[in-house]
């Protein structure tokens, strides 16, 4: 079932393995006695093979913080003045990308809390059980460990305190996460957005840092202070294993994002960012490293609260150095983050949640379709406006599993098959082109962003293997505030984004605020005022492409669905979305500026998003170049917007006249010419609901099998131009 919300309610949180935290402290409590969790033991199956190679099993032990052998120093703590960062310290578990990204939610202390709760080793409530929250597929789990930690000899085998540092926080939720994936040895090695998700709950943005943003310093600096997690990570090295480079820094290994700042250098001014080694003491040895010569001269007066020289993990870097060293960079929020103009974390979003769907695996390939999952882009939006992710639980994973188990694709819907409940197999043909976007895989999460014009859209997964469970979120960015929802949000948004210059525009608009509607001679007007193309035609000598009042009377008859020769709000709304989306097809695939060849209009056909699944014959396509091209095999814009509003317009009429969608059979004696009567023919019920008036019409046949439409005696006569005029 979907779940459209903006802002989604915390759910009820599950128990791990029915482990309820309440009853089992109480119980320890009623007969004294310290917890000993059995779902967990304290065993080397704990810990796992791939990380028990080549250790002492012998002098391995299990041990509370409170046995005086261990190395700390004094009483131990859970959290003693405010969780921090500098609290964690990685230990033998190759588990930087969920130690960077908690490190990161040190710094949303709101966040925090609601996974660490108010737990103490100070407390007369301590019995030797803690409890931690993670998020996993649209639920919060609750998982319960006891304090018994591997030590070898006095040293612990995992995340351990810092030197001086009594707090234990770090240590038992990194064994309750081991405990939530199966073991240790689930968390060495794993993907930074894996541990974001789970410790949030939101979704990731994932930049590449060799194709960032230019302003890539306000985007961090955006996102730390809108509470999002930052983290990135250094690419693979020579071998397998994460070691130390000449620069200090790790391959292959995940940072946490701490910070970044313009600074005052020389005479100018040096972008840097600040970035925490969760192994607490490696750290950057390039320029703005801890005592480094350009900390030594700059004269910034912020100096003495950016710069600390510790041994503490921290460091600062230039951006440029950044850029060359590391190779993404993720931020998670509770709502996806665009980056087209910075981050700009107030947009608003809606979310389609699915939950614990099952997907069959499809060992042939392709997309059978079982499972479908629309969603509607109702107006169009700046950037990626739409963002796709899936989720799958994690201890559901082999370990040896390192491939996500699922696939996608996005499919557009024809108006035809709008209203369909579930697609036919022949739609998901490998022809048919799906939604292309920008995306990241990791073990358990698969996310994909897309800029989606307007229409109603199918997600269709399938698995790699027999079975998978999962979690579908689709995000889809809803427009500005202050735009009304109401049919007529199109034109305002119109008229903000024109000039206010030109006493014609403020006719026009002025009338239609009015609730005047506008003719084929205003239209013809604006449409030369706003589409300027301005190329001269080679064989009629002209001043240039402009549109003629022929071709605006044409315009008007093919979107006036009231019949009455004007165009009122929503109908020059919709006649404006398409001319916008037209000039952009004709700017992207003309060859010179303002050259659109007669031979390119299979690009064009194909790239226009309102003639999704409109097959044309290449007979058809000949007759049309010669109909709308001139001597010299050019076609201007206003011939081509002509052109696609009608061939539009034919093919959604033809494809309400057909029973089966697919075509109009008729028998030997009827190929020439037939005649019937319309009662109510739909020419886009779709999007605006309206219809053709009740009357006697023409369909006649020519050999390119697509048809014209001709009131009979007595009807109005605006609907003749419902033909493509090549017959």
């Amino acid at each position: 079932m979907a779940h459209n919300t903006e802002s989604q309610a915390e759910t009820s949180v599950i128990k791990f393995k029915n482990q309820d935290f309440r009853s089992l402290r109480d119980r320890c409590l009623s007969r004294r006695q310290l917890f000993v969790d059995d779902a967990f033991p304290a065993e080397a199956s704990s810990i796992g093979q791939k990380l028990l190679k080549g250790k002492h099993l012998s002098k391995l032990e299990w041990k509370r913080p409170q046995v005086k052998q261990l190395p700390i120093y004094g009483p131990p703590h859970f959290i003693l003045e405010g969780a921090s960062r500098f609290d964690i310290q990685q230990g033998k578990a190759g588990d930087c990308w969920f130690l960077a990204a908690l490190g990161s939610l040190t710094q949303n202390p709101q966040c925090l809390q609601k996974i660490l709760m108010d737990q103490s080793y100070d407390s007369h409530q301590y019995a030797g059980i803690f409890r931690f929250r993670f998020w996993q597929c649209g639920q919060w789990v609750e998982v319960v460990v006891d304090d018994r930690l591997p030590v070898i000899g006095k040293n612990f085998l995992f995340v351990h305190p810092r030197r001086g540092n009594q707090e234990f926080w770090p240590c038992l939720m990194e064994k309750a996460y081991a405990k939530l994936l199966g073991s240790y040895s689930q968390i060495h090695y794993g993907y930074l957005p894996d541990a974001l998700v789970d410790l949030t709950g939101g979704v990731v943005t994932i930049i590449n840092l060799h194709s960032s943003p230019s302003d890539l310093l306000m985007a961090v600096k955006t996102a730390v202070k809108a509470g999002s997690m930052v983290a990135c990570a250094t690419p693979k090295g020579l071998t397998d294993e994460a070691q130390v480079m000449e620069n200090g820094l790790v391959s292959q290994h995940a940072y946490t994002v701490t910070g970044a700042e313009q600074i005052q250098y020389q005479r100018g001014r040096e972008e840097i960012i600040r970035l925490w080694n969760p192994w607490g003491n490696t750290e950057w040895t390039g320029r703005w490293r801890d005592g480094s010569q350009e900390w030594e001269q700059t004269h910034d007066p912020r100096k003495s609260q950016l710069y600390e020289n510790k041994e503490d993990g921290e460091f600062w870097m230039s951006c440029q150095d950044f850029q060359e060293n590391f190779s993404c960079l993720f931020i998670c929020n509770q709502i996806p983050i665009t980056l087209d103009h910075g981050v700009t974390p107030n947009e608003r979003w809606c979310q389609l949640m699915f939950k614990n769907q099952v997907v069959s695996g499809n060992t042939a390939g392709g997309c059978r379709g079982d499972a479908q999952y629309l969603f509607d882009v109702q107006e169009p939006t700046g950037g990626n406006n739409v963002v796709v992710a899936f989720t799958i639980m994690s201890q559901g994973l082999k370990m040896e599993e390192e491939i996500f188990p699922l696939q996608f694709q996005v499919f557009k819907i024809p108006l035809f098959q709008k209203f369909r409940e579930r697609l036919p197999p022949t739609f998901f043909s490998p022809f048919r082109n799906a939604a292309q976007g920008i995306d990241y895989v990791s073990k358990c999460n698969f996310t994909k962003s897309f800029h989606l014009s307007p229409g109603t859209y199918v997600v269709v997964p399938s698995a790699h293997r027999k079975e998978v469970e999962f979690l579908l979120r689709i995000f889809l960015k809803m427009p500005d505030k202050d735009r009304n929802p109401s049919n007529s949000s199109n034109l305002r948004a119109l008229k903000r984004s024109l000039s206010e210059n030109g006493s014609l525009k403020s006719i026009l608009y002025r009338s239609m605020d009015q609730g005047l509607d506008i003719d084929a001679t205003q239209l013809q007007r604006l449409l030369n005022q706003e589409f300027p193309t301005g190329i001269p035609s080679p064989s009629s000598g002209s001043p240039g492409d402009t549109f003629s009042l022929d071709q605006c009377q044409s315009i008007v008859a093919l979107m006036d669905l009231k019949v009455n020769g004007r165009l009122d709000q929503r109908e020059f709304a919709r006649l404006w979305s398409r001319l916008s989306h037209f000039q952009h097809v004709f700017q992207n695939i003309q060859r010179n500026p303002g050259v659109l060849l007669s031979s390119d209009l299979w690009k064009v056909i194909e790239s226009t998003d309102f003639l999704l699944g409109v097959f044309i014959s290449n007979e058809l396509l000949s007759l049309m170049a010669l109909r709308y091209s001139d001597s010299s095999g050019r076609v201007s814009f206003p011939s081509l917007v002509c052109l696609l509003i009608r061939l539009e317009t034919m093919a959604k009429a033809f494809r309400n006249l057909s029973k089966d969608g697919k075509g109009i059979y008729l028998t030997e004696m009827e190929e020439d010419i037939t005649f019937f009567s319309v009662g109510r023919l739909v020419l886009d019920q779709a999007e605006c609901g309206e219809t053709l008036p009740p009357g006697g019409y023409s369909c006649i046949f020519n050999s390119s099998t697509f048809l014209r439409f001709l009131p009979q005696q007595g009807s109005s006569g605006f609907y003749e131009d419902l033909s493509l005029s090549i017959i």
